[in-house]
């Protein structure tokens, strides 16, 4: 599962996953399953167009697969749905049986209430697989193979739906606008704007910067200003670069310029580029990295995470101009904590690794000796400097979790008291970690200043929980 989108007003869920290609039948008919027991479409209303529960099965081609193994798969995944499900399907895009139902909003046309009208009527509306008559809670749904698209939303500054339609019809490509863009002007009455949404068939010929700048000047001939635009979903790199090389003028610019890039090229075997479950079990395995330390800096990165989430959904929400810039404040600085406390998860293994090598080191002469001891103590306290720095990046959040405990959004302060717990825990467990290597520490000057920063970690943590918790408990029971 790479990702899930949904919202409100348009009233849709977008999951994204991937995996070879029986994997992937498979879980769409699951996740379809669930999806048709759960959505009756006579109940349903959002903003975008909807002909079934289950609206639309594209099958894209990612790696070691073609476009018409991707084709075949639809077949078959949507003769076996058909027969399963009992609804009605449509082919697509490049499965589509037939030239006027290759695209997708002229097989949608009239959404469930208007095909509920014609399947079975009307000849033209005869589906490709399944019941020539449409499921009474589930609809229709259309099932095909195409390229990534790449969903783009425009927000503008007004709540005049007319400017977001007018705008959305000269923007899209069958009304003479961009080359491979779908548009439709839709209302988002949570936030009293309009948007114009987009989807972009063929990134590569009409690029992201081409839809933003058309729909600014549009925008502009009407008086109104774009708020912000949204990615829905996934979107292929390329298709930021791009931007980037247009609005930074960038001269000469190559792709392989690009950091991550050049990582992805190389084996990754840092413990941050495991997967959840690959981390975990790393952690449970019987060697000694990685430890309390790394799983204390990993969990103050979700704690500051949290926080960084609940300041963003207190900033969508609040009016007050003062509470609004402490929010936004505490939005920036919980994500450099975020960032510092996920480079500490290796850093503190390393020091472990670092230590270990220093225990490693000959001893056969006195010399040797020497310089074993003085290495060993180099990486002791290096070992404790590592986890002291993630008990004070995470004692640093949880005052922002403290501060942010008086003006957050009311709906998530049961997200901000996980932030807490988990912070403070945190906290707890590098500092364990620090005590532990000073035992070993000759130096009396740097054991001292070290259990001095300690004690004043710990009774700040105490005072600022026991705070955000009295205040948070006050503010709930209200």
């Amino acid at each position: 599962m790479l990702d899930i989108e949904s919202d409100p007003d348009h009233n849709r869920s977008v999951l994204t996953f991937v995996g070879s290609p029986e994997a992937v039948k498979e879980a769409a008919l699951v996740v379809s399953a669930k999806a048709i027991d759960l959505i009756d479409l006579n109940k349903h209303r959002g903003q975008h167009p909807r002909m079934g529960a289950v609206d639309v099965v594209p099958f894209i081609p990612i790696s070691d697969v073609t476009m018409e193994e991707c084709v075949q798969l639809a077949k078959e995944f949507a003769e076996e749905y058909a027969t399963r499900f009992r609804v009605p399907v449509f082919m697509y895009e490049e499965a589509a049986t037939r030239p006027d139902r290759k695209n997708l909003a002229d097989v949608r046309k009239g959404e469930f209430e208007g095909l509920r009208d014609q399947i079975g009527k009307n000849p033209d509306k005869a589906p490709d697989f399944g019941p020539n008559v449409i499921h009474p809670t589930a609809g229709a749904t259309a099932i095909g193979a195409r390229q990534i698209l790449i969903a783009y939303n425009i927000n503008l500054a007004t709540n005049d739906l007319g400017i977001a339609k007018q705008i959305a019809k000269q923007v899209r490509g069958k009304d003479g606008g961009l080359f491979a863009v779908k548009a439709l002007g839709f209302e988002l009455k949570d936030r009293g704007i309009v948007q114009v949404s987009m989807n972009m068939v063929d990134y590569k010929a009409s690029q992201l910067f081409k839809a933003f700048e058309l729909v600014r000047t549009l925008a502009d001939q009407h008086g109104v200003s774009v708020l912000e635009s949204e990615i829905v979903g996934l979107v292929p790199m390329e298709a930021l670069t791009d931007a980037a090389e247009f609005y930074l003028r960038l001269h000469g610019f190559s792709k392989n310029q690009i950091l991550e890039t050049k990582l992805a090229e190389k084996v990754d075997d840092r413990l941050v580029s495991l997967n959840l479950l690959a981390f975990a079990n790393e952690v449970a395995s019987e060697k000694p990295v990685p430890g309390g330390g790394s799983v204390s800096a990993y969990t103050g990165a979700l704690a500051a995470s949290l926080v960084c989430m609940v300041s963003r959904l207190t900033l969508k929400k609040t009016k007050n101009e003062q509470s609004q810039s402490k929010a936004e404040a505490i939005l920036q600085e919980g994500g450099s904590l975020e960032q510092r406390l996920i480079t500490l998860v290796d850093e503190d293994s390393k020091s472990f690794a670092d230590l270990m090598e220093a225990y490693r080191l000959p001893k056969s002469t006195e010399q040797e000796k020497q310089a074993r001891s003085a290495q060993i103590q180099t990486a002791l306290k290096h070992a404790a400097d590592i986890p002291l720095a993630t008990a004070e990046n995470c004692a640093r959040t949880l005052s922002l979790a403290r501060t942010l405990s008086e003006l957050a959004n009311e709906n998530v302060l049961s997200d901000l008291q996980t932030a807490l717990f988990l912070t403070h825990a945190s906290t707890m467990g590098a500092l364990a970690n620090v005590e532990i290597n000073l035992a070993s520490i000759k130096d009396d000057e740097y054991r001292k200043e070290t259990r001095s920063k300690i004690k004043e970690i710990r009774e700040r943590i105490e005072r600022e929980k026991t705070e955000a918790l009295k205040i948070m408990s006050s503010r709930m029971k209200k």
